[in-house]
């Protein structure tokens, strides 16, 4: 069942799972000294293997808090009792392991993401940097980002190792094939344009204005 709570803050890892908290649990990033995610995972586990949803209310942000309520919180609880026992006993499961993060969004719908290591947090995602996806949703997030900055390099880095190789192959093909571009044998016909490149490639080309263009390559 897919859980209609707020994704969380804090992001338990499980052996043999893909699992995260079902409620809003809050870092308290601001705060001296910080809390230990530990301890709200523990709460949240114990109060979801139970099914207790005032437990589970208590332990939501405020924002969560005011999107729910405690009715709301109580009948998502009913709907996904057996899957919040199931993914309690995960959480108290001698092998799980709790990350807590941060994440911090800009206006133009650019985000940073801090992960918090030896009591402090650490940058782990910023723009163009390399990023860690843990979600297929974030891997798309990505990649959204990348194509919205028309940014190579930063697609390159959300592409798979298979994907990447083949993309930079076709390409350096195609460059070593446009190397002496007066040789290659260029077709015209009007405004249009079309030349076989070495190593199997094809450019198309178009006349705009007195101003030839690449219109199209594979």
């Amino acid at each position: 069942m897919r859980s209609a709570f707020p994704a969380p803050n804090v992001r338990a890892a499980l052996p043999g799972f893909g699992l995260g908290l079902l409620a809003g649990l809050v870092v308290g990033c601001a705060e001296p000294h910080l809390p230990d995610p530990k301890l709200a995972a523990s709460l949240y586990a114990e109060a979801a293997q139970s099914g207790d949803s005032e437990r589970i209310y208590a332990l939501l942000s405020d924002q969560a808090k005011r999107d729910y309520g405690r009715q709301g919180t109580r009948r998502l609880v009913e709907q996904a009792r057996g899957e919040l026992s199931r993914q309690g006993a995960a959480l108290l499961s001698p092998g799980s392991r709790v990350q807590a993060s941060a994440e911090i969004r800009f206006e133009d719908g650019e985000s940073a993401l801090f992960d918090l290591e030896d009591g402090a947090f650490h940058l782990s995602s910023l723009g163009s940097m390399p990023s860690r996806p843990r979600s297929p949703s974030e891997a798309l997030g990505d990649f959204r980002r990348a194509l919205a900055r028309r940014s190579y390099p930063a697609l390159l880095g959300v592409l798979s190792v298979e994907t990447r190789e083949a993309l930079e192959g076709d390409l350096k093909s195609l460059v070593e094939g446009l190397e002496n571009p007066e040789t290659l044998d260029v077709k015209v016909s009007g405004d249009n344009a079309v030349v076989e490149v070495p190593g199997g490639h094809q450019v198309k080309l178009r006349r705009e204005a007195g101003v030839w263009h690449v219109q199209d390559f594979d």
